[in-house]
């Protein structure tokens, strides 16, 4: 019975350890089980009651808490799963029933010291304890200021798009005010930005899945919506004028799908790594000649008609628009046009647009 035990022990102890490692320690994209099921499970009752809101805000309200709280929760299962694990090996080696074990444990890996024995097996024990408590909250500590550098470095990008795409984002949105206020000779350093946007992210948000569920700080904000918002802009730009210079608008737009397929790699779900560039999108025709007469509006220039443009922007959306639906619905993100479905249906909420005024005379 002890040696069973004592087995059970140290697996608990290895397996919170090794989770540990991968979501505190190890610099590269490592999935773990157990912070999986503690997100996973404090997500659903949030979810419920999200999927009974009537409006986006009152839907984001419900659901911004859910990640950070998260981390808060893993810590205290952590802790509270190498107490039952050193309790375990406490009982292996000693006579000591589940209450003292408990005890003993706990004593030891909070660093409290009520608790101790002068058996050399139980210290030995006491003493890894002792290590692990501090460890564990130290590694957090010092997670916690990495994580959220990465989301604000984030948000700062989110933020500045939208006096350029609207709120939320919307990609005919950005060439639209481009346009409008004569700032076309811009757009190659926005798409220069997000292209570093996009590589950061994909390494912040696949070494830290839990930032994909943190959302920004105003509920029409999001960085999916934001990124598919510029792709999009990328997309469009390419399929309208062709001799326009298009090496930065490229390199955005694969930045943009490459971040996408990276965090779907993270969370497992499949995608089309070679998509054809006739295959069919979701997003259809008169939607897009909606976004496209936004764009004529206000004055953005097209060299070709918006029937020779559509197959193009078709076979450059066919690399992202599968994934992005897909990230949008899991998140739900804000409702926003060319976003796709969400879990509940929602009203699509238009961009707001203000008007470039300007001094007469």
């Amino acid at each position: 019975m002890r040696a069973v035990l004592g087995l059970l022990g140290a697996v608990v102890v290895l397996g919170v350890f090794s989770s540990v490692v991968r979501t505190l320690v190890l610099p590269r994209p490592a999935r773990s089980g157990f912070t999986r099921a503690v997100r996973a499970t404090l997500y659903l009752p949030f979810q419920a009651v999200a999927d009974r809101c009537r409006t986006a805000a009152a839907k984001d309200r419900v659901l911004a808490p859910v990640a950070p709280m998260s981390l808060l929760v893993t810590l205290v299962l952590w802790l509270a799963s190498f107490m039952v694990g050193y309790a375990l090996l406490e009982a292996a080696v000693s006579d000591l029933g589940p209450k003292a074990a408990l005890m003993e444990a706990g004593s030891s890996l909070f660093t409290l010291g009520f608790a101790s024995s002068s058996r050399s097996a139980l210290t030995a024990v006491d003493f890894c304890a002792a290590a692990t408590g501090p460890i564990v909250i130290a590694l957090q500590i010092g997670y916690l200021p990495a994580l959220y550098g990465a989301y604000a470095r984030r948000e700062t990008a989110v933020t500045l798009l939208q006096s350029r795409a609207g709120s939320p984002p919307w990609g005919p949105e950005i060439l639209a005010r481009h346009a409008q206020a004569d700032l076309l000779d811009s757009l190659q350093e926005l798409f220069g930005d997000w292209e570093r946007w996009s590589a950061e992210v994909a390494e912040s948000h696949t070494t830290y899945p839990v930032l994909i569920h943190f959302r920004s700080a105003r509920d029409t904000r999001n960085w999916l919506v934001s990124l598919l918002a510029v792709m999009d802009a990328a997309a469009l730009h390419l399929a309208f004028n062709p001799t326009l210079p298009q090496t930065q608008v490229r390199l955005a737009l694969r930045a943009g799908f490459v971040c996408l397929r990276d965090l779907a790699d993270v969370r497992g779900i499949a995608y089309d790594a070679d998509p054809s560039p006739g295959d069919a999108i979701e997003l259809d025709e008169a939607t897009f000649l909606q976004g496209v007469e936004r764009m004529r509006e206000q004055g953005f220039p097209m060299e070709r008609t918006p029937e020779r443009a559509w197959p193009h922007f078709k076979g450059w959306r066919v690399n992202y628009e599968a994934l992005a639906y897909r990230l949008a619905h899991d998140i739900d993100a804000v409702p926003a046009p060319w976003s796709g479905p969400r879990r509940t249906t929602s009203a699509i909420m238009a961009p707001v647009t203000p008007v470039d005024r300007r001094p007469v005379g």
